[in-house]
């Protein structure tokens, strides 16, 4: 069970034998529906721990994960010929839809002319205006993945300021970057998140952590004047949907300038809020920017951008014969068919106009749901941000990461989404949330709706 299932692992007035006998009675109709993926789980089993390619494909709601055959737009199909509408999206990876067509064609271009050569393509170029036009920063870098540009954002932090301390939020998500995995211990000390495997070294060493929309313990940890960054989602995704407060971005960017501390803004989940993420549509300030993920619509790629002011310093910081050896970097970081790919996402497929499509495809999906909980007069919530909407195991949504981590049930959870699995309908794993895509119908929503409606009078009986 996850650090957040341990907090709590209970949901108000729900019957837990009956949420057993529900859960056993979705897990044999899983199996009896997927043979095949049961015979290659079966198999993987043989060369991969655990039978998955990467360690949490085990977490998966079922007795074993699905396996694809294909994908394309908001769908997949999987081993066994069963077609599903896909909200998850691997994850923001796929939120331009699997497959764009754009993409597609741009990766073939590419793929026939030369993958990767650690030599400057037009394309490069092109992506780069792209992003000043979206993010207002000046300087932009590539990577190959958001982990990545977060790892760099830090070292380049570090090194400008001189000082070894970063500042992120509780419960917040950067990928796998050292520093971001840790959390507040009772007493308020810094500790290892549970589950933070083989830390390379304490993070209280390396991190302060302060809670989201807690703008005086952000004060309070930046006031030494030892902290280098602060790197923040500016509304928190992984832990669930956390919005900010009225006024919070105003505090954080006043203190981190007042203080001389660089804010990294990790647009990584929240581009869903738009074509330039939160970062265009608030109206907000940050030294440095990060994101991957979806720009590559599917083909891996992270960048960051830096003001005109510091991408100066960056450049006067870093001796040309030491800059091949400086921690920062990598022979695939903005190699030839990643840009292509996001020249082709960013201008043809995650444009304006389709978040004017998406983005109300989320507000139909939100309005679902919150039908259904009033309906049945369960006290639970929902949230949206952009184009992504989640419901949670709470009666008004949380405003900071340890509240919503407190009220995470992880038996109810998993029940939930292998139900909407066995009908079709794939959310993202870990948490309650669906991402809608340029491909996605209206109908594909109330397919969900519909879905939905039928888990909680399982759960709670008829309204």
């Amino acid at each position: 069970m996850s650090e957040a299932g341990q907090a709590s692992g209970r949901t108000a007035n729900v019957d837990r034998g009956h949420l057993a006998a529900l859960t056993a009675r979705e897990e044999a109709r899983f199996v009896a529906a997927h043979p095949r993926s049961g015979e290659l789980a079966a198999r993987a089993r043989g060369p991969l721990l655990d039978g998955v390619p990467m360690n949490w494909m085990v977490k998966w709601a079922g007795p074993y994960p699905v396996f694809v055959d294909r994908a394309e737009g908001a769908r997949f199909t999987d081993v066994d010929g069963i077609e599903y509408a896909d909200f998850c999206l691997g994850d923001t990876g796929a939120m331009a839809g699997h497959s764009p067509a754009p993409t597609v064609a741009a990766v073939r271009r590419q793929v026939e002319r030369g993958i990767t050569t650690m030599l400057p393509t037009e394309d490069a170029i092109a992506v780069g205006e792209e992003l000043q036009r979206r993010f207002g920063l000046r300087y932009w870098q590539f990577t190959v993945t958001a982990t990545d540009a977060n790892r760099f954002a830090l070292r380049l932090a570090r090194m400008l300021t001189g000082r070894q301390k970063v500042v992120v939020h509780d419960y917040c998500y950067h990928g796998s970057v050292d520093e971001s995995f840790a959390t507040l211990a009772p007493d308020g000390r810094v500790r290892p998140r549970h589950g933070n495997i083989g830390p390379s070294v304490d993070p209280a060493l390396t991190t302060k952590v302060a809670e989201f929309n807690d703008v005086g313990a952000l004060e309070r940890a930046l006031a030494p004047r030892d902290v280098a960054a602060v790197l923040i989602e500016p509304a928190l995704t992984n832990v669930g949907i956390i919005l900010p407060e009225p006024g919070y971005h105003d505090a954080v960017r006043e203190i981190t300038r007042r203080t001389g501390t660089i804010l990294i803004i990790d647009e990584t989940h929240t581009i869903s809020a738009g074509p330039g993420g939160m970062t265009a549509a608030d109206h907000l300030e940050p030294d440095m920017l990060t994101i991957g993920k979806s720009i590559g619509g599917g083909i891996p790629v992270g960048t960051y951008g830096m003001s005109e002011e510091l991408g100066a310093r960056v450049s006067a910081s870093i001796a040309l014969e030491d800059c091949d050896v400086g921690g920062i970097g990598g022979t695939l970081a903005g190699y030839a068919l990643s840009l292509a790919a996001v020249r082709a996402t960013l201008g043809e497929v995650l444009t304006a106009d389709a978040y004017a499509r998406t983005i109300p495809l989320a507000e139909r999906w939100e309005a679902g749901v919150r039908r259904a909980i009033e309906r049945r007069g369960v006290p639970w919530s929902v949230t949206r941000l952009g184009c992504r909407a989640e419901y949670h195991f709470l009666p008004m949504p949380a405003r900071t990461g340890r509240e919503h981590a407190a009220s995470n049930d992880f038996e109810l959870e998993r029940f939930l989404h292998l139900h909407a699995l066995n009908r079709r309908i794939l959310l993202t794993p870990f948490h309650n949330m669906a991402l809608m895509c340029p491909a996605t119908t209206e109908a594909d929503v109330d397919h969900h709706t519909a879905a939905f409606e039928e888990a909680i009078a399982d759960l709670f009986g008829a309204a």
